[in-house]
């Protein structure tokens, strides 16, 4: 009998561990990067609750902020945190400044908090290249601090590049590291090979385009569809490339085959496209910026993988969820963001059907403008009837208060005709006014005016911090290792609850 029920017993087990298993696919995904050079930023529960809102799932941060830790914690969203380059020195040159870094900004949240992720400094070998000596004594020690906490299976970590280490990037088959940077690559590839931790790579097909645009046509930059003609094609390999993004990411590839290395995938830690520019970055505009990253969003998800590639897809981040407002010129340094600080969508993407990540899509949200070159008396009768008997609210035009500025009947007019139209629940005919309204896919919230078509977003915020409700991170890395161990804590709790269950039922 005790035989026997040592048998069932192994027969759960195995059959728990087949079926909590069964859900971990090495699915890519798209995460977005967090700047915070925002002013008014959401405080980390608004947040929190927004990335929910969003549906996003994996998120990078440029440190260890720990507020925005805690209110990560048990929202099943995976975070990279940062190693900010001005601790390198300190971290490189002390394991036991590395396992406080560690225990301090890692083992005080995890697994609570689903760190799944270190990127140590930030495009170290351009940026300040005289700390590329420490960085990899900085990676190995931290990595130290992660094995003596039993975590180096859940949390990898690398280091983020900038594309121009890579020399020579087209055609991809002829890529190559920088020479004068190989002594600390090679090094860095051995322990990413030896840890199943990923190439983390800053792609930018926008700069590409800008430094060549008599050679690297817009549509390739931008993943639009192309005849074959219009295909790039490396005459090494006869591979056809129909986009930027791809040519750069097997450039990194084809550079680590020629060091021997081909067990070490590729994660996309930035990549995006500024909405907005000076005279000499004309192609910084939101319709550029829309058209890359909703195109970016769909190829990831399409699975497609690269021409030399197609069995992997790298996942990627996106830079960046706000624009930073508070950054220095030019222009399009603070125009990057998907959203602007106060969540109002900075530009219409169009990611309808590809999965969960951005399912609010920003295609359905119109609003409802004066129009341009209409005399002031006309407006302001519409004004006059929107606020009174069509009963839009108005308040927030009444001096002193947010949208009272600018200080001119247009303005007072297309915050009234929108409040109309949003009441209306932006029925056909409510956006007239005769005929001095139009409706229009452009958010006119400016400042800290928001307007009425954009106030839904911020409610469903608000509604999200208020509940105790939270997603699950259905997505995973595409990549060897480089992933949380836990898959859906819900399932995972029931399922053990089961199996226990069956198991005191058969034993006692």
């Amino acid at each position: 009998m005790a035989k026997s029920k040592l048998s069932f017993f192994f027969f759960f087990l195995l059959l728990l561990l087949a079926i909590t298993s069964a859900g971990d696919e090495n699915e890519p995904f798209v995460g977005v990067n967090i700047g915070t050079d925002v002013s008014n930023l959401l405080s980390p529960t608004d947040l929190v609750a927004f990335l929910q809102l969003q549906k996003i799932t994996h998120v990078r941060l440029y440190d260890a902020d720990p507020n925005i830790l805690r209110a990560l914690a048990r929202t099943h969203i995976r975070v990279i945190v940062g190693v900010p380059n001005n601790q390198l020195l300190a971290i490189g040159s002390s394991n036991t400044t590395a396992f406080s870094w560690i225990k301090r900004n890692v083992v005080a949240y995890y697994p609570t908090t689903l760190i799944a992720g270190i990127s140590v400094g930030d495009e170290v070998l351009t940026t300040i290249p005289s700390s590329a000596p420490i960085l990899l004594p900085a990676i190995q020690s931290l990595y130290s601090a992660l094995v003596a906490s039993n975590l180096h299976n859940q949390i990898k970590i690398s280091t983020p590049h900038a594309a121009s280490i890579i020399l020579d990037p087209f055609p991809p088959s002829q890529a190559f590291f920088n020479q004068s940077l190989v002594s600390v690559i090679l090094p860095l590839l051995q322990f990413l090979s030896k840890t199943g931790s990923p190439l983390m790579m800053n792609l930018y097909p926008y700069y590409v385009f800008m430094q060549n645009r008599k050679v690297v046509p817009l549509d390739n930059s931008l993943f639009k569809p192309l005849t074959p003609s219009k295909e790039m094609v490396d005459p090494n390999t006869l591979l056809h490339y129909t986009n930027v993004l791809d040519a750069m990411i097997d450039a990194a590839y084809f550079s680590m085959k020629n060091l021997n290395f081909t067990d070490v995938m590729v994660l996309v830690t930035e990549t995006g496209w500024p909405s907005k520019g000076d005279s000499k970055e004309p192609y910084a505009t939101k319709d550029n910026a829309d058209t890359y990253n909703s195109n970016l969003i769909k190829h990831v998800y399409d699975r497609s993988g690269t021409p030399l590639h197609p069995e992997t897809t790298s996942s990627v981040y996106i830079y960046e969820l706000f624009n930073e407002d508070l950054r220095s010129p030019p222009v399009s340094e603070a125009n990057w963001g998907l959203f602007y600080g106060n969540t109002t969508a900075a530009y219409l993407l169009h990611v309808s059907g590809i999965g969960s990540f951005l399912a609010n899509d920003t295609t359905n949200q119109t609003y409802c403008v004066a129009m341009d070159g209409i005399d002031s008396k006309t407006l302001q009768a519409a004004l006059d009837w929107a606020c009174g008997p069509g009963r839009a609210n108005c308040s927030e035009i009444q001096p002193g208060e947010a949208c009272y500025y600018p200080n001119n009947v247009k303005n007072h007019a297309s915050y009234a005709f929108d409040s109309y139209y949003q009441n209306q629940g932006k029925s056909a005919g409510s956006c007239d006014f005769k005929g001095v309204a139009m409706i229009t896919t452009t958010n006119p919230s400016h400042g800290s005016c928001l307007f009425p078509g954009s106030k839904t977003m911020t409610n469903k915020t608000k509604q999200v911090v208020n509940s105790t409700q939270s997603i699950s991170g259905g997505d995973r890395f595409r990549l060897r290792g480089f992933r949380s161990t836990i898959i859906n804590q819900g399932l995972h709790s029931f399922l053990a609850f089961g199996f226990l269950t069956m198991l005191l039922l058969f034993l006692l």
